[in-house]
């Protein structure tokens, strides 16, 4: 009976170490198992992190190359770029079971004990020990570095309690109370935020990865821990809230940088993959790739705003929010308006408002502005970024040099003093209409998107509308339930409408 061969059901049958040994089982370390996996999914051209995208020529060979040097590794990147996820799909690559001393602490290997209790029971009951199996979805652990975090949640502290009971000193070991770092022998241990964690802690970290012993309140252990060592880091916190200490930091074997996806297709699977869209959402809600490529290119526009602050960071989670608020939005009206079902409009992204300025940190400018006029000219950004991709640009010259404008009669309607008032919860016939009421703008999209369905036609429609707008052609103004459309120069001239302002304009 061969260890390697045996299935897990076999290996759960073994319960005593004579038992494990007959197998011919041989210890081996975490780091090493994560090693000898890596490169059998190498060999078979398995993915190594499933669901992780637009790493796959950047951070995650960086990783594999960590993982097969048996490396502790540190990854470094801005919020939202994956960084516990991947941790955690490290698990994965662990053997499925591993055998360990029944009622041990310290997740003992049979063959070679590390613990006190694991030592005496193996000397006490020799090939009758008992053993266990641990599954490696348990041989994982994180801590979130914060600043209340002590050496005993770490590392341990004597229990007064436990030497009461088993009526022992002090000074014997049997009374330490193991922290997180003991327990997690032979697992992947994570340390999240490691910046905050305090200097002295930080300290008593590295003497583990480069000493392999531990002190507490006296007690001098050498325990040769085997851990995976995985932490994670973000650039702004080594100089807002913290530092990685020198000495911790030249321990770390590899470090890891992570980003941001590099291409709206990239952010937008991931925001599919993401997202909880609730089954009846599904069935009432129909979205365009048009609408899901602009809640995409509002993170992009973030990430390059000068109210933003782009040491922090714009999350992965402002698009996968936004889009389920986008969503909801959606359903909302059809519940308003009794419809089976609607799709999706530009009118509808009011409802990412309160994705976004929950989820970008500004700069005193973007302070001043306030969060929802931020907010609101991020997503007229993301407008004016993606209308050149479905329409002409307006006031581009042909090659004749003369001015071929399609939004003429759009534009010159308007001009003649006629306005049209978008509001949120218009129901499908009546949003159809108002559209349809603006001469040109239908034969506008028809032209430029022959191929595109009725209902991606009239989602352009409104969409040409905010491009004017965004391109000052039109005048766009917000009300408390849509927008308005009107001419650009006659909104320059004219008073404005008393109820359309709100207290602040008209302080």
């Amino acid at each position: 009976m061969n260890y390697t061969e045996l299935t897990a059901d076999q290996l759960l049958k073994i319960h005593t170490l004579g038992e494990l040994k007959a197998t011919g089982y041989q210890s081996k370390s975490v780091k090493q198992e994560l090693r000898d996996n890596l490169i059998g999914k190498l060999q078979r051209k398995e993915p190594t992190f499933e669901g992780i995208w637009g790493y796959e020529d950047t951070v995650i060979p960086d990783i594999e190359r960590a993982i097969l040097s048996m490396h502790n590794m540190n990854l470094l990147g801005l919020r939202g770029q994956a960084k516990t996820r991947i941790a955690r799909q490290m698990t994965a690559l662990l053997d499925e079971y591993i055998p360990v001393i029944q009622g041990s602490e310290l997740n003992d290997d049979p063959l070679q004990p590390l613990s006190r209790y694991g030592v005496d029971k193996v000397h006490e009951l020799g090939e009758k020990t008992p053993i266990g199996w641990l599954h490696r979805s348990e041989r994982y652990a994180e801590k979130l570095a914060t600043p209340d975090v002590s050496i005993a949640d770490l590392i341990g502290d004597v229990d007064p309690i436990k030497a009461a009971s088993l009526k022992l000193p002090y000074s014997d070991e049997r009374v330490i109370h193991y922290g997180l770092v003991p327990r997690s022998h032979r697992c992947i241990f994570v340390i999240n935020e490691l910046p905050d964690l305090q200097a002295r802690i930080q300290v008593a970290l590295f003497n583990i990865l480069q000493e392999g012993d531990i002190q507490i309140r006296g007690f001098k252990l050498r325990l040769p821990l085997d851990i995976q060592f995985v932490f994670t880091a973000n650039p702004e916190d080594y100089t807002n809230r913290g530092s990685i200490v020198t000495p911790l930091k030249d321990r770390i074997d590899s470090q890891i940088i992570t980003h941001y996806p590099k291409t709206r297709d990239i952010s937008k699977q991931i925001t599919t993959q993401e997202a909880k869209i609730k089954e009846p959402q599904k069935d009432k809600v129909v979205v365009n790739q048009i609408a899901q490529d602009l809640i995409e290119q509002v993170a992009i526009e973030a990430r390059d705003s000068e109210y933003v602050d782009e040491k922090s960071g714009v999350s992965a989670r402002l698009t996968i929010s936004a889009y389920e608020n986008l969503l909801s939005a959606a359903e909302r009206r059809t519940l308003i308006n009794g419809e089976n079902q609607t799709y999706i409009r530009v009118s509808d992204f009011i409802g990412v408002i309160p994705a976004i300025t929950g989820k970008v940190e500004l700069v005193y400018e973007g302070e001043q502005e306030g969060a929802g006029i931020v907010a609101h000219n991020l997503v007229g950004k993301a407008i004016r970024t993606m209308f050149t991709d479905y329409f002409p640009k307006p006031d581009d010259k042909n090659k004749e040099g003369k001015s071929d404008n399609p939004f003429k009669a759009i534009i010159n309607w308007f001009g003649e003093g006629y306005t049209i008032d978008l509001l949120n919860d218009l129901s499908n016939e009546q949003y159809e209409l108002a559209l349809n009421s603006v001469p040109g703008l239908a034969d506008l999209v028809k032209k430029h998107h022959k191929e595109a369905n009725k209902h991606e036609q009239v989602f352009l429609m409104e969409f040409a509308l905010h491009g004017l707008a965004e391109y000052s052609k039109l005048s766009k103004s917000a009300l408390d339930t849509g927008t308005r459309f009107k001419d650009l120069l006659s909104s320059m001239f004219s008073m404005p409408d008393l109820d359309d302002l709100d207290e602040d304009d008209l302080s």
